[in-house]
Protein backbone atom coordinates (compact mmCIF):
# COMPACT_ATOMS: atom_id res chain seq x y z
CA UNK A 1 0.00 0.00 0.00
CA UNK A 2 2.29 3.21 -1.31
CA UNK A 3 2.08 5.59 -3.75
CA UNK A 4 1.88 4.10 -7.21
CA UNK A 5 3.91 5.12 -10.39
CA UNK A 6 3.04 5.16 -13.79
CA UNK A 7 4.36 2.06 -15.67
CA UNK A 8 5.58 3.79 -18.28
CA UNK A 9 9.36 5.12 -17.99
CA UNK A 10 9.75 9.25 -17.14
CA UNK A 11 9.97 10.72 -20.04
CA UNK A 12 12.38 14.18 -20.50
CA UNK A 13 9.55 17.38 -20.42
CA UNK A 14 11.56 20.54 -22.30
CA UNK A 15 12.84 23.43 -19.97
CA UNK A 16 13.93 25.97 -22.26
CA UNK A 17 10.62 26.19 -25.26
CA UNK A 18 7.36 27.41 -24.53
CA UNK A 19 4.07 26.19 -25.08
CA UNK A 20 3.29 27.54 -28.62
CA UNK A 21 7.44 26.85 -29.37
CA UNK A 22 6.48 23.20 -29.19
CA UNK A 23 3.17 23.39 -30.58
CA UNK A 24 4.74 24.94 -33.36
CA UNK A 25 7.66 22.50 -33.66
CA UNK A 26 6.78 20.58 -36.80
CA UNK A 27 4.52 22.79 -38.59
CA UNK A 28 6.90 23.72 -41.31
CA UNK A 29 6.52 20.19 -42.14
CA UNK A 30 3.08 20.14 -41.96
CA UNK A 31 3.10 23.32 -44.27
CA UNK A 32 -0.30 23.82 -46.58
CA UNK A 33 -2.09 20.30 -45.55
CA UNK A 34 -5.43 22.04 -43.21
CA UNK A 35 -4.58 22.21 -39.79
CA UNK A 36 -8.31 23.45 -38.94
CA UNK A 37 -11.92 23.59 -41.13
CA UNK A 38 -14.99 24.62 -39.74
CA UNK A 39 -18.02 21.51 -40.96
CA UNK A 40 -20.51 24.04 -41.41
CA UNK A 41 -18.99 26.24 -44.09
CA UNK A 42 -16.26 24.50 -44.89
CA UNK A 43 -14.11 27.49 -44.18
CA UNK A 44 -10.24 26.18 -43.79
CA UNK A 45 -6.51 27.67 -42.86
CA UNK A 46 -3.60 25.54 -43.29
CA UNK A 47 -0.93 25.36 -40.31
CA UNK A 48 1.43 27.81 -42.53
CA UNK A 49 -1.67 30.18 -42.21
CA UNK A 50 -2.22 29.25 -38.63
CA UNK A 51 1.41 30.99 -37.96
CA UNK A 52 1.14 33.61 -40.47
CA UNK A 53 -1.69 34.64 -39.10
CA UNK A 54 -0.91 34.31 -35.31
CA UNK A 55 2.07 36.70 -35.75
CA UNK A 56 -0.22 39.20 -37.15
CA UNK A 57 -2.66 39.18 -34.43
CA UNK A 58 0.08 38.88 -32.22
CA UNK A 59 1.13 42.20 -33.40
CA UNK A 60 -1.90 43.86 -34.17
CA UNK A 61 -2.78 43.51 -30.23
CA UNK A 62 0.94 44.81 -29.20
CA UNK A 63 -0.29 47.87 -30.87
CA UNK A 64 -3.23 48.19 -29.02
CA UNK A 65 -0.78 48.04 -25.72
CA UNK A 66 -1.66 44.38 -24.61
CA UNK A 67 1.26 43.02 -23.75
CA UNK A 68 2.96 39.72 -21.69
CA UNK A 69 0.28 38.73 -19.04
CA UNK A 70 -2.71 40.33 -20.41
CA UNK A 71 -5.82 38.33 -20.48
CA UNK A 72 -7.86 37.97 -23.35
CA UNK A 73 -11.81 36.26 -22.87
CA UNK A 74 -13.06 34.49 -25.57
CA UNK A 75 -16.79 33.70 -25.41
CA UNK A 76 -17.62 31.94 -28.66
CA UNK A 77 -18.48 28.24 -30.12
CA UNK A 78 -15.70 26.14 -31.55
CA UNK A 79 -14.26 27.90 -35.02
CA UNK A 80 -11.71 28.04 -37.43
CA UNK A 81 -11.13 31.66 -36.02
CA UNK A 82 -11.11 30.47 -32.32
CA UNK A 83 -7.94 28.44 -32.89
CA UNK A 84 -6.39 31.59 -34.78
CA UNK A 85 -7.14 34.17 -31.52
CA UNK A 86 -5.53 31.66 -29.10
CA UNK A 87 -2.21 31.13 -30.65
CA UNK A 88 -2.01 34.86 -31.74
CA UNK A 89 -2.69 35.93 -27.62
CA UNK A 90 -0.39 33.40 -26.46
CA UNK A 91 2.35 34.31 -29.56
CA UNK A 92 2.90 37.81 -27.87
CA UNK A 93 2.83 36.23 -24.29
CA UNK A 94 -0.56 36.79 -23.50
CA UNK A 95 -3.23 34.78 -21.42
CA UNK A 96 -6.38 33.01 -22.84
CA UNK A 97 -9.53 32.77 -20.54
CA UNK A 98 -12.09 30.30 -22.13
CA UNK A 99 -15.74 31.26 -21.49
CA UNK A 100 -18.84 29.23 -22.05
CA UNK A 101 -20.75 31.24 -24.25
CA UNK A 102 -24.10 30.24 -22.81
CA UNK A 103 -23.28 32.01 -19.53
CA UNK A 104 -25.39 34.31 -17.92
CA UNK A 105 -23.96 38.12 -18.26
CA UNK A 106 -23.42 37.99 -14.71
CA UNK A 107 -21.80 34.71 -15.00
CA UNK A 108 -19.42 36.30 -17.66
CA UNK A 109 -18.81 39.13 -15.57
CA UNK A 110 -17.55 37.32 -13.10
CA UNK A 111 -15.06 35.49 -15.18
CA UNK A 112 -13.74 38.84 -16.92
CA UNK A 113 -13.61 40.55 -13.39
CA UNK A 114 -11.73 37.28 -11.74
CA UNK A 115 -9.21 37.51 -14.68
CA UNK A 116 -8.90 41.10 -15.19
CA UNK A 117 -9.58 40.71 -18.54
CA UNK A 118 -8.42 43.54 -21.12
CA UNK A 119 -10.37 42.32 -24.31
CA UNK A 120 -13.15 40.06 -24.94
CA UNK A 121 -13.39 37.96 -28.30
CA UNK A 122 -16.63 36.69 -28.91
CA UNK A 123 -19.38 35.78 -31.62
CA UNK A 124 -22.41 37.98 -32.92
CA UNK A 125 -25.07 36.60 -31.51
CA UNK A 126 -23.39 36.75 -27.77
CA UNK A 127 -22.12 40.56 -28.33
CA UNK A 128 -24.35 42.26 -26.57
CA UNK A 129 -23.91 40.24 -23.42
CA UNK A 130 -19.87 41.03 -24.13
CA UNK A 131 -20.81 44.90 -24.35
CA UNK A 132 -22.49 44.87 -21.47
CA UNK A 133 -19.70 43.37 -19.18
CA UNK A 134 -17.39 45.91 -20.68
CA UNK A 135 -19.38 48.68 -19.52
CA UNK A 136 -19.74 47.07 -16.01
CA UNK A 137 -15.89 46.27 -15.94
CA UNK A 138 -14.25 49.29 -17.79
CA UNK A 139 -10.85 47.06 -17.44
CA UNK A 140 -12.01 45.35 -21.14
CA UNK A 141 -11.12 47.85 -23.25
CA UNK A 142 -12.84 46.03 -26.21
CA UNK A 143 -15.05 43.98 -27.60
CA UNK A 144 -14.05 41.40 -31.33
CA UNK A 145 -16.64 39.51 -33.49
CA UNK A 146 -15.73 36.87 -35.64
CA UNK A 147 -17.83 38.41 -38.21
CA UNK A 148 -19.93 41.89 -38.03
CA UNK A 149 -21.40 43.12 -34.17
CA UNK A 150 -22.81 46.72 -33.81
CA UNK A 151 -20.22 48.86 -31.15
CA UNK A 152 -17.13 45.35 -31.92
CA UNK A 153 -14.31 45.84 -33.19
CA UNK A 154 -14.17 42.80 -36.56
CA UNK A 155 -12.19 40.47 -35.73
CA UNK A 156 -10.41 39.88 -39.32
CA UNK A 157 -8.98 43.59 -38.94
CA UNK A 158 -6.61 41.87 -36.47
CA UNK A 159 -5.63 39.65 -39.59
CA UNK A 160 -4.84 42.32 -41.42
CA UNK A 161 -2.07 43.92 -39.66
CA UNK A 162 1.53 43.38 -41.17
CA UNK A 163 3.31 41.47 -38.21
CA UNK A 164 5.62 43.76 -38.00
CA UNK A 165 4.72 44.69 -34.23
CA UNK A 166 4.86 41.26 -33.07
CA UNK A 167 7.01 41.47 -29.86
CA UNK A 168 9.84 39.53 -28.95
CA UNK A 169 9.23 38.09 -25.57
CA UNK A 170 10.54 35.42 -23.23
CA UNK A 171 7.77 32.94 -21.88
CA UNK A 172 9.16 30.86 -19.51
CA UNK A 173 7.22 27.63 -18.28
CA UNK A 174 6.66 28.74 -15.13
CA UNK A 175 3.98 31.66 -17.10
CA UNK A 176 0.47 31.28 -17.48
CA UNK A 177 -0.68 30.30 -20.59
CA UNK A 178 -4.60 29.31 -19.99
CA UNK A 179 -7.02 30.41 -17.13
CA UNK A 180 -9.94 27.90 -18.00
CA UNK A 181 -12.57 28.00 -15.31
CA UNK A 182 -13.78 25.02 -12.82
CA UNK A 183 -15.68 24.21 -9.90
CA UNK A 184 -12.86 21.88 -8.46
CA UNK A 185 -14.25 19.74 -5.86
CA UNK A 186 -16.53 22.12 -4.20
CA UNK A 187 -17.98 25.38 -4.43
CA UNK A 188 -18.54 28.23 -7.59
CA UNK A 189 -16.05 28.33 -10.50
CA UNK A 190 -12.42 29.04 -10.21
CA UNK A 191 -10.15 30.24 -12.75
CA UNK A 192 -7.44 27.68 -12.92
CA UNK A 193 -3.61 28.45 -13.65
CA UNK A 194 -2.55 26.49 -16.72
CA UNK A 195 1.45 27.24 -17.04
CA UNK A 196 3.60 26.59 -20.19
CA UNK A 197 5.06 24.22 -18.23
CA UNK A 198 1.58 22.23 -17.42
CA UNK A 199 0.51 22.85 -21.40
CA UNK A 200 4.40 21.42 -22.54
CA UNK A 201 4.17 18.54 -19.85
CA UNK A 202 0.86 16.78 -20.39
CA UNK A 203 1.20 17.03 -24.51
CA UNK A 204 4.69 15.26 -23.86
CA UNK A 205 3.22 12.82 -22.07
CA UNK A 206 0.68 12.12 -24.74
CA UNK A 207 2.45 11.44 -27.25
CA UNK A 208 5.57 10.25 -24.94
CA UNK A 209 4.55 5.83 -25.90
CA UNK A 210 3.32 3.75 -29.20
CA UNK A 211 0.57 2.34 -26.52
CA UNK A 212 -0.70 5.79 -25.72
CA UNK A 213 0.08 7.71 -28.46
CA UNK A 214 -2.59 7.68 -31.54
CA UNK A 215 -2.82 11.20 -33.39
CA UNK A 216 -0.22 11.56 -35.98
CA UNK A 217 -0.08 13.94 -39.41
CA UNK A 218 -2.72 13.21 -41.47
CA UNK A 219 -5.67 12.37 -39.10
CA UNK A 220 -8.86 14.13 -39.03
CA UNK A 221 -10.34 14.68 -35.93
CA UNK A 222 -13.44 15.98 -34.41
CA UNK A 223 -13.22 19.71 -33.13
CA UNK A 224 -17.19 19.28 -31.27
CA UNK A 225 -15.79 19.26 -27.54
CA UNK A 226 -15.51 22.87 -26.65
CA UNK A 227 -12.18 24.58 -26.47
CA UNK A 228 -12.65 26.78 -23.62
CA UNK A 229 -13.19 23.09 -21.68
CA UNK A 230 -9.80 22.09 -21.03
CA UNK A 231 -10.43 18.76 -22.58
CA UNK A 232 -11.23 20.21 -26.08
CA UNK A 233 -8.60 22.99 -25.67
CA UNK A 234 -5.59 20.75 -25.11
CA UNK A 235 -6.47 17.24 -25.94
CA UNK A 236 -8.26 18.08 -29.14
CA UNK A 237 -7.25 22.21 -30.41
CA UNK A 238 -3.37 22.31 -29.29
CA UNK A 239 -2.49 18.22 -29.34
CA UNK A 240 -3.89 18.38 -33.05
CA UNK A 241 -1.68 21.44 -33.90
CA UNK A 242 1.24 19.47 -32.29
CA UNK A 243 0.75 16.24 -34.35
CA UNK A 244 -0.30 17.59 -37.44
CA UNK A 245 -4.04 16.53 -37.54
CA UNK A 246 -6.95 18.27 -39.27
CA UNK A 247 -9.39 19.69 -36.89
CA UNK A 248 -12.83 19.94 -37.97
CA UNK A 249 -14.70 22.26 -35.71
CA UNK A 250 -18.49 21.99 -35.02
CA UNK A 251 -20.16 24.92 -33.13
CA UNK A 252 -22.80 22.56 -31.37
CA UNK A 253 -23.77 19.59 -31.72
CA UNK A 254 -27.26 18.59 -33.74
CA UNK A 255 -27.28 14.57 -34.53
CA UNK A 256 -27.20 14.56 -38.08
CA UNK A 257 -25.18 17.30 -38.55
CA UNK A 258 -22.54 15.93 -36.46
CA UNK A 259 -23.09 12.20 -38.69
CA UNK A 260 -22.49 14.23 -42.00
CA UNK A 261 -19.71 16.13 -40.61
CA UNK A 262 -18.20 12.73 -39.95
CA UNK A 263 -19.03 10.98 -43.13
CA UNK A 264 -18.23 13.95 -45.73
CA UNK A 265 -15.15 14.68 -43.41
CA UNK A 266 -14.25 11.44 -43.37
CA UNK A 267 -13.54 11.75 -39.58
CA UNK A 268 -11.29 9.21 -37.96
CA UNK A 269 -10.63 10.28 -34.67
CA UNK A 270 -13.28 11.12 -32.55
CA UNK A 271 -12.78 12.61 -28.79
CA UNK A 272 -16.41 12.02 -27.03
CA UNK A 273 -18.45 12.31 -23.76
CA UNK A 274 -20.64 9.43 -22.94
CA UNK A 275 -23.70 11.65 -23.57
CA UNK A 276 -22.55 11.24 -28.05
CA UNK A 277 -21.63 7.67 -27.03
CA UNK A 278 -24.71 6.97 -25.73
CA UNK A 279 -26.58 8.62 -29.00
CA UNK A 280 -24.01 7.03 -31.27
CA UNK A 281 -25.02 3.47 -29.53
CA UNK A 282 -29.14 3.78 -29.38
CA UNK A 283 -30.14 6.15 -31.90
CA UNK A 284 -31.61 5.30 -35.15
CA UNK A 285 -30.37 7.68 -37.76
CA UNK A 286 -26.86 6.75 -37.15
CA UNK A 287 -27.68 3.94 -39.50
CA UNK A 288 -28.52 6.52 -42.48
CA UNK A 289 -24.75 6.93 -42.19
CA UNK A 290 -21.55 5.67 -43.15
CA UNK A 291 -18.99 6.13 -40.40
CA UNK A 292 -16.73 3.68 -41.48
CA UNK A 293 -14.20 6.12 -41.33
CA UNK A 294 -14.14 6.31 -37.55
CA UNK A 295 -11.02 3.91 -36.07
CA UNK A 296 -10.56 5.51 -32.85
CA UNK A 297 -12.90 6.90 -29.98
CA UNK A 298 -11.52 8.30 -27.02
CA UNK A 299 -14.10 9.16 -24.61
CA UNK A 300 -13.52 11.33 -21.45
CA UNK A 301 -15.67 13.80 -18.81
CA UNK A 302 -17.36 10.88 -17.29
CA UNK A 303 -17.56 7.20 -16.54
CA UNK A 304 -18.20 4.78 -19.47
CA UNK A 305 -19.82 1.46 -19.00
CA UNK A 306 -18.65 -2.08 -19.91
CA UNK A 307 -21.53 -2.60 -21.97
CA UNK A 308 -22.10 0.43 -23.84
CA UNK A 309 -18.66 0.33 -25.17
CA UNK A 310 -19.07 -2.95 -26.57
CA UNK A 311 -22.91 -2.13 -27.90
CA UNK A 312 -20.87 0.91 -29.76
CA UNK A 313 -17.89 -1.31 -30.95
CA UNK A 314 -20.86 -3.84 -32.69
CA UNK A 315 -22.68 -1.08 -34.44
CA UNK A 316 -20.19 0.92 -35.91
CA UNK A 317 -17.42 -1.85 -36.96
CA UNK A 318 -14.37 -0.23 -34.56
CA UNK A 319 -11.67 -1.95 -32.39
CA UNK A 320 -10.63 0.75 -30.17
CA UNK A 321 -12.42 2.38 -27.57
CA UNK A 322 -10.26 4.23 -24.98
CA UNK A 323 -11.03 6.14 -21.97
CA UNK A 324 -8.83 9.06 -20.23
CA UNK A 325 -10.00 10.68 -16.83
CA UNK A 326 -8.44 13.72 -15.70
CA UNK A 327 -9.63 17.38 -14.39
CA UNK A 328 -9.40 20.55 -15.73
CA UNK A 329 -6.81 21.10 -12.54
CA UNK A 330 -4.78 18.39 -13.98
CA UNK A 331 -3.53 19.92 -17.26
CA UNK A 332 -6.01 17.85 -17.97
CA UNK A 333 -4.87 14.11 -19.00
CA UNK A 334 -3.59 11.87 -16.00
CA UNK A 335 -4.96 8.12 -17.27
CA UNK A 336 -5.37 7.03 -20.37
CA UNK A 337 -6.08 3.70 -22.29
CA UNK A 338 -3.55 1.66 -23.68
CA UNK A 339 -4.27 0.54 -27.49
CA UNK A 340 -3.07 -2.62 -26.79
CA UNK A 341 -5.07 -3.25 -23.49
CA UNK A 342 -9.41 -3.84 -24.12
CA UNK A 343 -10.82 -3.14 -20.29
CA UNK A 344 -14.00 -1.12 -21.26
CA UNK A 345 -14.76 -0.18 -17.95
CA UNK A 346 -11.22 1.31 -16.72
CA UNK A 347 -9.85 4.66 -17.30
CA UNK A 348 -6.40 3.73 -17.93
CA UNK A 349 -2.93 3.75 -17.01
CA UNK A 350 -1.15 6.70 -15.50
CA UNK A 351 0.66 8.65 -17.95
CA UNK A 352 4.42 8.83 -17.36
CA UNK A 353 6.04 10.95 -14.95
CA UNK A 354 2.85 10.78 -13.17
CA UNK A 355 2.44 9.64 -9.59
CA UNK A 356 -1.21 8.21 -7.86
CA UNK A 357 -2.50 7.23 -4.30
CA UNK A 358 -6.12 6.28 -2.73
CA UNK A 359 -6.86 7.39 0.50
CA UNK A 360 -9.94 6.45 2.56
CA UNK A 361 -12.48 9.25 2.49
CA UNK A 362 -12.69 9.33 6.16
CA UNK A 363 -9.31 8.51 8.03
CA UNK A 364 -7.09 9.75 4.81
CA UNK A 365 -5.47 6.31 5.34
CA UNK A 366 -3.56 4.96 2.45
CA UNK A 367 -5.10 2.36 0.53
CA UNK A 368 -4.49 -0.41 -1.70
CA UNK A 369 -5.53 -2.24 -5.09
CA UNK A 370 -8.75 -2.57 -5.68
CA UNK A 371 -10.06 -0.59 -2.34
CA UNK A 372 -12.16 2.42 -3.18
CA UNK A 373 -11.59 5.40 -1.93
CA UNK A 374 -10.55 9.27 -3.10
CA UNK A 375 -8.25 9.46 -5.93
CA UNK A 376 -5.29 11.97 -5.41
CA UNK A 377 -2.17 12.64 -8.36
CA UNK A 378 0.84 14.34 -8.57
CA UNK A 379 2.47 14.96 -11.71
CA UNK A 380 4.23 17.98 -14.10
CA UNK A 381 0.67 18.83 -15.71
CA UNK A 382 -1.03 19.81 -12.16
CA UNK A 383 -1.70 22.75 -11.88
CA UNK A 384 0.32 25.32 -9.31
CA UNK A 385 -3.28 26.45 -8.47
CA UNK A 386 -6.38 28.47 -8.45
CA UNK A 387 -6.04 32.21 -9.72
CA UNK A 388 -5.87 34.47 -6.31
CA UNK A 389 -7.94 31.76 -3.94
CA UNK A 390 -5.12 30.28 -1.67
CA UNK A 391 -7.93 29.18 0.24
CA UNK A 392 -9.13 26.56 -2.72
CA UNK A 393 -5.77 25.83 -3.92
CA UNK A 394 -4.32 24.77 0.06
CA UNK A 395 -7.95 22.59 -0.14
CA UNK A 396 -6.86 20.82 -3.34
CA UNK A 397 -3.18 20.45 -3.78
CA UNK A 398 -1.64 19.29 -0.48
CA UNK A 399 1.63 19.88 1.25
CA UNK A 400 3.21 17.01 -0.32
CA UNK A 401 1.94 18.42 -4.26
CA UNK A 402 -0.99 16.01 -4.41
CA UNK A 403 -4.37 17.02 -6.26
CA UNK A 404 -7.38 16.07 -4.55
CA UNK A 405 -9.67 14.90 -7.45
CA UNK A 406 -13.00 14.13 -5.12
CA UNK A 407 -13.31 11.34 -7.29
CA UNK A 408 -13.58 8.24 -6.41
CA UNK A 409 -12.06 4.74 -7.55
CA UNK A 410 -9.67 2.50 -7.23
CA UNK A 411 -6.30 0.82 -9.64
CA UNK A 412 -6.24 -3.18 -10.07
CA UNK A 413 -3.53 -5.54 -10.42
CA UNK A 414 -2.43 -4.03 -13.95
CA UNK A 415 -2.09 -0.32 -12.50
CA UNK A 416 -5.64 0.27 -14.54
CA UNK A 417 -7.78 2.83 -12.79
CA UNK A 418 -11.39 2.54 -11.85
CA UNK A 419 -13.59 5.94 -11.78
CA UNK A 420 -16.77 4.68 -9.05
CA UNK A 421 -17.95 8.34 -8.64
CA UNK A 422 -17.52 11.68 -7.24
CA UNK A 423 -16.67 12.10 -3.31
CA UNK A 424 -19.57 14.67 -2.76
CA UNK A 425 -22.40 12.65 -4.75
CA UNK A 426 -22.67 9.85 -3.31
CA UNK A 427 -25.57 8.30 -2.06
CA UNK A 428 -25.75 7.28 1.48
CA UNK A 429 -28.06 4.56 2.40
CA UNK A 430 -28.67 3.86 6.04
CA UNK A 431 -24.99 3.62 5.99
CA UNK A 432 -23.86 2.27 2.69
CA UNK A 433 -22.44 4.05 0.02
CA UNK A 434 -24.59 4.14 -3.21
CA UNK A 435 -23.02 5.23 -6.25
CA UNK A 436 -24.83 6.97 -8.45
CA UNK A 437 -22.65 6.51 -11.95
CA UNK A 438 -22.65 3.17 -10.87
CA UNK A 439 -26.91 3.17 -11.00
CA UNK A 440 -26.68 4.60 -14.77
CA UNK A 441 -24.27 2.74 -16.25
CA UNK A 442 -26.67 -0.33 -15.64
CA UNK A 443 -29.97 1.68 -16.20
CA UNK A 444 -28.39 2.36 -19.42
CA UNK A 445 -27.85 -1.35 -20.65
CA UNK A 446 -31.87 -1.63 -20.23
CA UNK A 447 -33.32 -1.58 -24.16
CA UNK A 448 -35.81 1.17 -23.50
CA UNK A 449 -33.99 3.80 -21.37
CA UNK A 450 -32.10 6.67 -23.40
CA UNK A 451 -30.38 8.32 -20.79
CA UNK A 452 -30.71 8.86 -17.02
CA UNK A 453 -29.18 10.26 -13.84
CA UNK A 454 -29.79 9.48 -10.41
CA UNK A 455 -29.66 11.41 -7.35
CA UNK A 456 -29.87 10.92 -3.18
CA UNK A 457 -33.22 12.09 -2.17
CA UNK A 458 -33.51 13.42 1.66
CA UNK A 459 -35.10 10.94 4.08
CA UNK A 460 -35.25 10.89 7.53
CA UNK A 461 -35.04 7.14 8.20
CA UNK A 462 -32.27 6.18 5.87
CA UNK A 463 -30.73 8.96 5.09
CA UNK A 464 -30.88 9.29 1.42
CA UNK A 465 -32.81 7.10 -1.13
CA UNK A 466 -31.58 6.77 -4.54
CA UNK A 467 -34.20 8.22 -7.30
CA UNK A 468 -33.42 8.09 -10.77
CA UNK A 469 -34.59 10.44 -13.96
CA UNK A 470 -35.08 8.52 -16.77
CA UNK A 471 -35.35 9.72 -20.43
CA UNK A 472 -37.32 6.80 -22.10
CA UNK A 473 -36.95 5.37 -25.73
CA UNK A 474 -40.43 4.80 -25.58
CA UNK A 475 -44.25 5.11 -24.18
CA UNK A 476 -44.65 1.95 -22.46
CA UNK A 477 -41.83 2.11 -19.91
CA UNK A 478 -43.51 2.10 -16.90
CA UNK A 479 -41.83 3.26 -13.46
CA UNK A 480 -42.69 -0.14 -11.91
CA UNK A 481 -40.41 -1.65 -14.65
CA UNK A 482 -37.38 0.42 -14.23
CA UNK A 483 -37.58 -0.07 -10.73
CA UNK A 484 -37.60 -3.75 -10.91
CA UNK A 485 -35.42 -3.87 -13.13
CA UNK A 486 -32.49 -2.14 -10.52
CA UNK A 487 -33.78 -4.57 -8.17
CA UNK A 488 -33.49 -7.87 -10.32
CA UNK A 489 -29.56 -6.29 -10.70
CA UNK A 490 -28.15 -4.68 -8.10
CA UNK A 491 -27.52 -5.32 -4.21
CA UNK A 492 -30.70 -4.64 -2.56
CA UNK A 493 -29.80 -1.36 -0.69
CA UNK A 494 -29.58 0.10 -4.20
CA UNK A 495 -33.06 -0.23 -4.96
CA UNK A 496 -34.50 2.61 -6.28
CA UNK A 497 -36.50 3.67 -3.19
CA UNK A 498 -36.77 7.32 -4.39
CA UNK A 499 -38.69 6.58 -7.01
CA UNK A 500 -38.51 6.68 -10.57
CA UNK A 501 -39.20 10.35 -12.86
CA UNK A 502 -39.05 10.31 -16.97
CA UNK A 503 -38.20 13.80 -17.91
CA UNK A 504 -37.16 14.64 -21.48
CA UNK A 505 -34.06 15.34 -20.80
CA UNK A 506 -30.91 15.13 -18.59
CA UNK A 507 -29.55 18.30 -17.49
CA UNK A 508 -25.64 18.01 -18.32
CA UNK A 509 -22.59 20.75 -18.26
CA UNK A 510 -20.70 21.48 -21.80
CA UNK A 511 -18.32 18.95 -21.21
CA UNK A 512 -20.87 15.95 -20.87
CA UNK A 513 -21.32 15.87 -17.17
CA UNK A 514 -24.39 15.22 -15.67
CA UNK A 515 -25.58 18.42 -13.24
CA UNK A 516 -26.85 16.33 -10.24
CA UNK A 517 -26.98 19.68 -8.71
CA UNK A 518 -29.18 20.91 -11.02
CA UNK A 519 -31.70 17.57 -10.26
CA UNK A 520 -31.46 18.29 -6.54
CA UNK A 521 -32.38 21.50 -6.70
CA UNK A 522 -36.01 20.85 -8.96
CA UNK A 523 -36.33 17.49 -6.38
CA UNK A 524 -36.15 20.09 -3.41
CA UNK A 525 -38.06 22.71 -5.41
CA UNK A 526 -40.58 20.99 -7.20
CA UNK A 527 -42.87 23.61 -7.87
CA UNK A 528 -40.18 25.64 -9.05
CA UNK A 529 -38.71 23.12 -11.69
Amino acid sequence: MATLKSDYDDVIIPEDVSAMDFIYEKFEQFGDSTAVADAASGRSYTFAQVRAYSRRIASALSRQGIKKGDVIGIVSPNLPEYVLMLCGVVEMGGIVSGVNPLYTEDELLHQMETVDARLIVTVPPFAEKCLNTMKRFPRVQDVYVFGEAEGCKPFKSLLADDGSACPHVKVSLEDTFALPFSSGTTGLPKGVILTNKTIVSNLRQLESHPDLTDTRPGDTVLALLPYFHCYGLVVIMLHGLRKGARQVTMSRFEPEVFLKTIQDYKVNHLYLVPPIMLFLAKHPVVDKFDLSSVSLIISGAAPLGGELTASLKTRLGIKVIKQGYGLTESGPVLTLSPSSTDVPSSVGKLLPNTEAKVVDTVSGELLGEGQDGELLFRGPQIMPGYLNNPEATARTLDADGFLHTGDIGHYDQDGLFYIVDRLKELIKYKGYQVAPAELETLLLTHPSIMDAAVIGVPNEEAGELPKAFIVPKNQELTADQVAEFVADNAAPYKKLRGGVEFVKSIPKSASGKILRRVLREKEANPEQA
